[in-house]
């Protein structure tokens, strides 16, 4: 178990941290901004969590929240990977396998059963869950791209870019299967929609 004594260290006032095997790097290294958009990700699944509670209990609801906290977990196993020293002791760490990967695929693919066709882009909104979801589609693309910074540095474990590549997929389809079965609203893009004339208020109108 993680045991956390103290919050503040003061080791940092000068703009750097250490790595879990005790390495001192910049707060701006690659490895940081991988492992601190990762946390990013890992915060905004769990306001999608909170949201997704709110709503009146049903089995697809809890079977969504099943699905989200997974994902929480296998989040906090990648950021610990990222944040530890490639060239350390890395025995007792959790690990990303194919088959988390595919795991997500399976989600994926059960949910996709459920949709139809997609006939336009889709644009964030509609209802907090899928607003959310859509942020946490694009933070994981920054994860993603961030973790491919690294990889040209640092070896970099070709599980971690599957995962995380497939997770924006995952994200994208949780938004479209709960507007769809979960009735949540979606807004949908039209291409070169004319700026509306009417958007004018009268002075003292509420």
């Amino acid at each position: 178990m993680v045991r956390i004594n103290k919050v503040y260290t003061k080791t940092g006032d000068k703009g750097e941290t250490s790595l879990a095997q005790g390495r001192r790097i910049s707060k701006d290294h690659p490895r940081v901004n991988a492992y601190g958009t990762v946390d990013e990700l890992n915060s905004l699944v769990g306001i999608v969590r909170c949201f997704n509670l709110q709503k009146p209990a049903s089995v697809r609801r809890d079977k969504f929240e099943s699905i989200l906290q997974t994902i929480q977990q296998r989040l906090f196993d990648l950021g610990s990977i990222l944040a530890t020293d490639p060239k350390g002791d890395r025995k007792n760490l959790p690990a990303l396998s194919e088959q988390n990967v595919t795991w997500l695929e399976d989600v994926i693919d059960a949910m996709n059963e459920e949709l139809s066709p997609l006939k336009s882009f889709v644009l964030p909104g509609g209802s907090p869950v899928n607003a959310f979801l859509h942020q946490c589609r694009t933070v994981c693309r920054r994860a993603e791209r961030e973790i491919v910074s690294l990889s040209r540095e640092e070896e970099i474990d070709s599980n971690l870019l599957a995962y995380v590549n497939r997770l924006s997929d995952a994200l994208f389809v949780f938004s479209r299967w709960t507007a769809s079965t979960m009735n949540e609203d979606e807004f949908l893009w039209e291409p070169g929609k004319q700026d509306p004339d009417d958007w004018r208020w009268e002075t003292g109108a509420t």
